[in-house]
């Protein structure tokens, strides 16, 4: 088969390319090459196995036509995004003609020259909005929502918050339309947390890795503290890489049945923390403290985001195999690395 990934390089991207590599599929990234990390995984996939790189941006409607028409890939892995809220708050306008624009630059090439493709696209449960009609309770540790034991399903009604929250619903709900209006197949995921190796962390974009950065940082008893947004109690479940490449390939299994089809996908009640948690884990493995200091919370954030699953269960018989504790430790060792 022949897969095509847009943002091939990214963190996602590269696990997922990783994986079609070992099965021995032809491989083809779209990739601008422009976010932090993407030149060292495109080095690194090189070394996995035989690659070939498409370098554009997906806002280029005729460059990502072109492609589409001389690849018309079996599947198309589409993440290529801007993936932070707080760059979205800063400039709008790139938000949207990345996110949204570009998604339909794909799907309008898939829609004339390779309508057979299955395509997957890689949305987020900002597409719910801020979520402040929930009812809270908030604990030492963290905040609970009592009227949703389970995390939030697809039916919690969208509410596009942010910039960054109406391109990638707009992106979302193009997918959905262009299958029922077109007949494409396309397919939605609605992710909570995704972490683990191959990401190259931010202050505004990968909040484990990027605290297991800071936790590198605290070794030192002298190091100034960081700053966090918010009490530290904001709740999300968290899935390593390698349990959302295995729910991806699964997907793609079942598309004929699957498509049309969206699902949230996280790792569940029993995988969330919140930052306060999050640093316990890392003050125990790494025997430091981490001292902070607290900013206002991040505009537009939710208090908490659990993924019910449930639907996707279901679907693919997929459950997370990677617990929270084993996610860290392994993320811990890929950023320390880094550091």
């Amino acid at each position: 088969m022949k897969y095509l990934i847009t943002g091939g390089c990214g963190f996602l991207g590269s696990n997922l390319s990783e994986e079609i590599l070992k099965r021995q599929h032809k491989l083809v990234i779209l990739d601008n090459l422009s976010r932090n990390g993407t030149r060292e995984n495109l080095a690194w996939l090189q070394t996995q196995g035989s690659v070939q790189l498409e370098l554009a941006d997906i806002r280029n409607a005729q460059a990502v036509e072109g492609v589409i028409k001389k690849e018309k890939p079996d599947v198309i892995f589409h993440l290529a995004g801007q993936v932070a809220m707080t760059t979205s708050l800063g400039n709008p306008r790139e938000d949207f003609e990345i996110n949204a624009l570009g998604t339909l630059n794909l799907l309008e090439a898939v829609r004339l020259h390779s309508p057979h493709s299955t395509v997957l696209y890689s949305s987020t449960n900002k597409v719910y909005g801020d979520l402040e009609t929930v009812e809270y309770l908030e604990t030492s540790t963290r905040y609970t929502t009592p009227q949703f034991p389970n995390g939030f399903d697809e039916s919690t009604p969208l509410d596009f918050r942010t910039p960054y929250g109406c391109s990638k619903g707009a992106a979302d709900q193009y997918m959905l339309d262009y299958h029922q209006m077109f007949g494409l197949k396309t397919i939605v995921v609605r992710h909570s947390t995704m972490y683990g190796s191959r990401q190259f962390a931010t202050f505004d974009q990968g909040w484990i890795g990027w605290f297991c950065q800071m936790a590198k940082v605290m070794v030192d008893p002298a190091a100034p503290p960081f700053a966090i947004c918010g009490n530290g109690k904001q709740v999300r479940d968290i899935l390593f890489a390698d349990d959302v490449v295995r729910a991806y390939f699964s997907l793609i299994e079942r598309s004929d049945i699957l498509q049309g089809e969206v699902f949230n996908l996280g790792g569940g009640v029993e995988n969330s923390l919140s930052l306060l948690e999050l640093f316990t884990l890392l003050e125990e493995k790494l025997s430091i403290k981490m001292r902070y200091i607290q900013g206002p919370p991040r505009a537009s954030d939710q208090k908490v985001f659990i993924a019910d699953s449930t639907k996707l269960k279901r679907s693919i018989n997929w459950e997370p195999r990677i617990t929270a504790r084993e996610g860290v430790e392994k993320s811990i060792e890929w950023n320390l690395q880094l550091v």
